[in-house]
């Protein structure tokens, strides 16, 4: 899998979406689950850098979107 971008939600649901073709601190236009990305807040969080981490960081653990979380898995 590409680079993956933690993106907030305005209500703070955490999402990943896929980074843009050739920037990859950039997020693509939607989130695994089909959220368009355009109104979310690019997290400070790059997974990359966290190897053994989840996707996202530990203390959003409660606002991650399943969905979004599913995706990762596979």
């Amino acid at each position: 899998m590409s680079e993956i971008v933690v993106m907030y939600e305005l209500d703070h649901r955490v999402h990943a979406a896929p980074a843009a073709p050739g920037r990859p601190d950039t997020a693509g236009p939607r989130t695994l689950c089909g959220k368009d990305t355009f109104a979310m807040e690019k997290a400070p969080w790059k997974p990359s850098e966290h190897p053994g981490a989840p996707w996202y960081p530990a203390e959003y653990a409660s606002t991650v979107c399943p969905d979004c979380d599913a995706g990762m898995q596979t």
